[in-house]
């Protein structure tokens, strides 16, 4: 069964530790030389509830699952059947499940691949204090090729503050099950290699996320803890103050986006963390940043919708309310990371951006890039920092919003002598004084336009790669497996060209032309149900003739193959 990665789900019943094994199995590959990812699916439930962790491992790097699943390891059958859509099996597959004494449970699914009988909760009890899911995780270890060694450090890491017993138990269990590994069917994994310290990260999107946020100068933060972006929070929280800055837990969203509007007033870069239903409660305030300009950073880690919707799920929904969600003419921006290490490096841009140009960010990311933890190489540290235009010397003649010679005035620091001047929601004169004057509304309008539609983004606007007159246009989490597809075709000789868009606005007409140079097919790829990413595009940008969409909504999250298969027709199926 020797492949160039492996694919593993675990499946379980609320408080079975099916994260907890996940997590763990994820850093023993990434100690032994591996790259891996694993995403999490979970229903609706606070607490209990079935949950599966989705593992993917490889001697090279990773952004997207397979087409398929090589090994499922079930500890409860029952639990299998709610995710059976997010892991489709082989007949080469194998199941390893607890089925209670040998009898196949009624509620395991049907499928073609090879069902193996495990009593793990038999095994367990026969360890004082033993639990099953220590058990598939030394099972897991052996029949993917893992040393026993490599999982004993783990678990005194993990386990240390649960005392001695607890640890030697799970030990103990490890142990069992590593035996008993060893008469199941053997999966050949990458080879084992030495891995220098620092070279790799374990990181999820929403870890990667705060710490673009820190880098790009980000000290202030208030937010409402929402799924799936409360993560974001929790390593913030923990981080912020060790550079002096803050983090506030505030009431609600409506108080958290006007919180960071006042801190950011006063003069720090900030940001707020939310998700489909929080963005909805603050674009008012946006609104309110973007009209007296005071630089704010909101990151949308988006999920299924509408209302609550499916809240720990993917979805790339959340795109229209960003672009078009705020009352009148309120030029913003709204940017997307590419991949998982992208969150650092869009988040960070963002807050560059949102200083330089003092407006307000929208940063979409999603549950799948947020919640996914990856063993990536370590990302390159770019020297994006925020830079507001404070004067250091204020004029007899203070004019907040000035027009001249470049549309992003010069912004004071409360406190500063001379520069005091009114910031609120109302339309204003250059100095700041509220107006209804026609002349005073066109001239901050085109203000407040022109400083975003001129500004130089540079190549940052996008990722583009690959040859052909064929091109794959996507964004957020779809990059992921439209990056394998392509480099699965690649390798068979087909050239296929990809645009990633990762500022998707203001919209970048002269970039998007020349991307477009000599393409004459374009798949567009998306995960929403309302095709808000190709409504975008045929409004903002002229496209080839030939398009084809390909989309759906969350929570089924795109297959390499499935992008494949998209192209076959324009690519020839022969070589495919």
């Amino acid at each position: 069964m020797s492949r160039q990665s492996l694919s593993i789900a675990l499946s379980g019943s609320g408080g079975s530790g099916v994260m907890t094994t996940g997590s763990m199995l994820l850093e023993a590959a990434g100690k032994a030389g591996w790259y891996g990812i694993m995403t999490r699916s979970a229903g609706p439930q606070i607490r209990g509830g079935e949950a599966a962790a989705l593992i993917r491992v490889s001697d090279q790097p990773l952004e997207s699952h397979d087409d398929s699943f090589d090994l499922v390891l079930a500890i409860d059958p029952a639990s299998l059947g709610r995710f059976m859509g997010e892991i489709p099996l082989r007949e080469d597959s194998v199941i390893i499940c607890d089925m209670a004494g040998g009898r196949r449970d009624a509620s395991l699914p049907e499928t073609l691949a090879r069902e193996i009988d495990l009593p793990m909760k038999k095994m367990a009890k026969a360890v004082k204090g033993g639990r099953p899911n220590m058990i598939a995780l030394g099972v897991l270890a052996r029949v993917i090729g893992l040393p026993e060694g490599s999982i004993g450090g783990i678990l005194e890491k993990v386990l240390r503050a649960k005392g001695a017993d607890a640890l030697e138990a799970s030990q103990a269990c490890v142990k069992e099950g590593y035996a008993a590994g060893a008469e199941l069917p053997a999966f050949s994994g990458p080879p084992i290699t030495d891995v220098p310290d620092g070279e790799r990260w374990s990181i999820t999107g929403n870890e990667a996320a705060g710490l673009g946020a820190v880098r790009g100068g980000v000290r202030f933060v208030a937010a409402y803890p929402i799924t799936p972006a409360t993560e974001v929070l929790e390593w913030l929280a923990g981080s912020l103050p060790k550079l002096g800055g803050v983090l506030v837990q505030a009431e609600d969203e409506l108080a958290s986006i006007n919180q960071i509007i006042g801190a950011s007033f006063g003069g720090k870069p900030s940001l707020t963390a939310t998700s489909g239903p929080g963005l909805a409660l603050m674009t008012e305030s946006i609104g309110l940043a973007v009209c007296s300009e005071v630089p704010v950073v909101v990151l949308d880690v988006m999920r299924c919708g509408p209302s609550t919707g499916i809240a720990t799920k993917n979805e790339q929904s959340d795109l229209n309310i960003a672009l078009n969600g705020l009352h009148g003419d309120a030029p913003h921006l709204v940017l997307a990371p590419t991949s998982l290490s992208d969150c650092i490096f869009t988040t960070q841009w963002a807050v560059h951006l949102a200083e330089a140009m003092q407006t307000a960010a929208i940063v979409l990311s999603d549950q799948s890039l947020g919640q996914t933890r990856a063993i990536v190489d370590k990302p390159a540290d770019i020297a994006f920092i925020a830079k507001r235009n404070v004067p250091e010397v204020v004029g007899e003649t203070y004019r907040r919003y000035a027009i001249g010679d470049s549309p992003v005035s010069p912004m004071t620091i409360p406190g500063q002598p001379g520069g005091q001047y009114t910031a609120d929601g109302l339309e204003h004169t250059e100095a700041g004084a509220p107006s209804s004057l026609y002349d005073d509304h066109l001239a901050q309008l085109d203000k407040r336009s022109n400083k975003i539609t001129n500004f130089n983004f540079g190549e940052h606007w996008a990722d583009i790669d690959g040859t052909g007159d064929t091109m794959v246009i996507t964004w957020g989490s779809a990059c992921g497996p439209v990056r394998e597809a392509l480099s699965r075709l690649r390798a068979q000789g087909t050239e296929v060209r990809m645009l990633a868009i990762r500022l998707l606005a203001p919209e970048r007409p002269e970039d998007m032309r020349a991307a477009l140079e000599g393409v004459k097919r374009v798949l567009l790829v998306e995960q929403s149900h309302s095709k808000q990413f190709y409504r975008y595009l045929r409004a903002a940008y002229d496209l080839p003739a030939e398009v084809k969409l390909f989309h759906r909504p969350g929570p089924l999250a795109f297959k390499p193959g499935e992008i494949i298969e998209q192209l076959s027709d324009w690519c020839g199926s022969e070589k495919l």
